[in-house]
């Protein structure tokens, strides 16, 4: 793509930076980069000579929500990077125009590794390395004013923007159920209780998938880090291990959990005894908002590339309630043996 005036205010904006660190480019090009689920924009800016200088990132603050976002990014970025959590530095921001300008982690994903065949367990066991650092080290000075959504993972979090998101976005918006699906409170409740036992004392992304973590020779990186909150340990890990991006078999995915367990357990035995006793839960509460998100992305902002994780994530919800195997659970359980129109 060559040097165009479509982003005159990034462009601007780079170039400003580059100034001011004495980094003079004669020419840059500003090249778009795969979109994902958000409306964030983000170009990988590149020298004359094809160089990367950078990432840049869009995020216009046309409400109130975005405005946080883009608070949350900014604090919640420089507060992980002090903590020497591998993201990217935040070279500069404006907030008022909601620009970013960032270091480059690299193009490959952990997603593209495992597609293309990477050792999987290798790969994993270095990404459960850094996640424990995440969450312990992250949560060292965490101010919760920066979150942008909401400051701890709670039960209300879990009903209202997970349990309800899966069943207004998933079961009604995508596969077109009607009716009373009131059935579905008690499990949902059931499930949150559960969940909410755990602790909330560490720093969870809320969004620690494939897709968010970048591999390169200097090591693991983590990017969107602005959902950032307070909350369990387990939760994090759960979005990891039933990644529909990756699809992890059941071996695979206990020999991790079990990994990461041991080096939990070395720092604090009491928070392994809880994580045996909560996951089954937290990974229950992901897997619904996975299904929310992918049907709401799939059917309102028409990204219809999602659907092709729908049926893996239908799959993981189905071995997780057969896993669990308590009465609790009795009503999701019944949506796999409705007559007409239930989850195949």
């Amino acid at each position: 793509m060559k040097e165009t005036d479509d982003y005159g205010g990034l462009e601007k904006f780079i170039r400003g930076f580059l100034r001011r660190k004495k980094c003079l480019e004669s020419a840059i090009t500003i090249v778009p980069m795969a979109a994902d689920g958000s409306v964030r924009r983000f170009f990988r800016v590149l020298s004359a000579d094809g160089f990367s200088l950078g990432v840049a990132m869009l995020n216009e603050p046309l409400d109130g929500a975005a405005e946080r976002e883009n608070r949350a990014y900014l604090l919640i970025g420089r507060h992980l990077k002090a903590r020497g959590i591998p993201v990217p530095e935040i070279y500069g921001a404006d907030l008022e125009s909601g620009l970013f300008f960032m270091e480059d982690l690299g193009e490959k994903s952990l997603q593209d590794m495992i597609v293309k065949g990477g050792d999987p367990k290798g790969l994993y066991e270095q990404v459960l390395d850094v996640l424990l650092r995440l969450q312990t080290d992250g949560s060292v000075g965490f101010d919760m004013e920066w979150c942008c959504q909401t400051k701890v993972y709670d039960r209300e979090v879990m009903r209202r923007y997970e349990s309800d998101y899966f069943r207004s976005a998933f079961l009604r918006g995508y596969l077109g159920m009607s009716g009373d699906l009131g059935f579905l409170d008690s499990a949902f409740d059931y499930i949150a209780e559960r969940a909410s036992s755990a602790g909330c004392g560490h720093f969870m992304h809320r969004d620690f998938q494939s897709r968010n973590i970048i591999i390169s020779e200097g090591g693991i990186g983590i990017v969107d880090w602005q959902g950032g909150r307070m909350g369990p340990l387990g939760y994090d890990l759960a979005s990891l291990l039933i990644d529909p991006y990756t699809a992890l078999g059941e071996d695979l995915r206990l020999n991790l959990y079990e990994y990461y367990r041991l080096r939990l357990e070395k720092k604090n035995p009491l928070l392994a005894s809880e994580l045996d006793k909560t996951y089954p839960y937290l990974a229950l509460q992901r897997n619904l908002q996975i299904l929310g998100a992918f049907a709401f992305l799939s059917k309102v902002r028409e990204k219809t590339y999602f659907e092709a994780y729908i049926p893996g994530a239908v799959k993981s919800l189905k071995g997780l309630i057969e896993g669990v195997q308590n009465r609790g659970l009795e009503g999701l359980g019944e949506i796999f043996r409705l007559p007409a129109g239930g989850i195949k």
